[in-house]
């Protein structure tokens, strides 16, 4: 279930601007992290069997680190810069666990900007409340007005 979404769409590289935050608000599910092993096979019993979890550092199921990284690559690829963007990296470091029935608040915020090249790095951040469990940082090629 999504959650009071900024807009989709393009936000073209002539428009951007250092400092343009965009962002998107997911309850992650049971139906989620089931869907998630099943599309990237990764069926760690952390994720998926509550007997099992209970007894590891985490003390219950927590969700797949990236499919909350995969919610960053929505707000960039629908919103910031959107649609056309073409991602050339990202760096991740988790910092605290994602659990089922968990609100997940992501944001995406144009930290630099090289117009001849099309690039452009963003800063990401997800949060749970007011923890902050995932940071990172993305390299983008922006689409552009202009063709090469």
């Amino acid at each position: 279930m999504m959650l009071d979404n900024d807009p989709r769409g393009t936000i073209f590289l002539e428009d951007l601007e250092i400092g343009m935050k965009r962002n998107l608000t997911k309850l992650i599910t049971d139906e989620d992290i089931e869907k998630f092993a099943e599309i990237s096979t990764d069926h760690n019993p952390v994720h998926l069997d509550e007997e099992y979890a209970k007894d590891t550092m985490f003390h219950g199921r927590i969700a797949h680190g990236m499919l909350t990284a995969g919610l960053i690559s929505a707000v960039i690829g629908e919103q910031l810069p959107g649609h056309g963007t073409i991602y050339l990296g990202q760096t991740l470091k988790f910092m605290a666990p994602v659990r089922p029935g968990d609100i997940v608040f992501v944001e995406v915020e144009v930290g630099e900007i090289d117009h001849k090249k099309r690039r452009v790095k963003l800063s990401t951040q997800a949060k749970v409340g007011d923890q902050v469990v995932l940071r990172g940082e993305a390299n983008v090629l922006a689409p552009s007005r202009k063709l090469d």
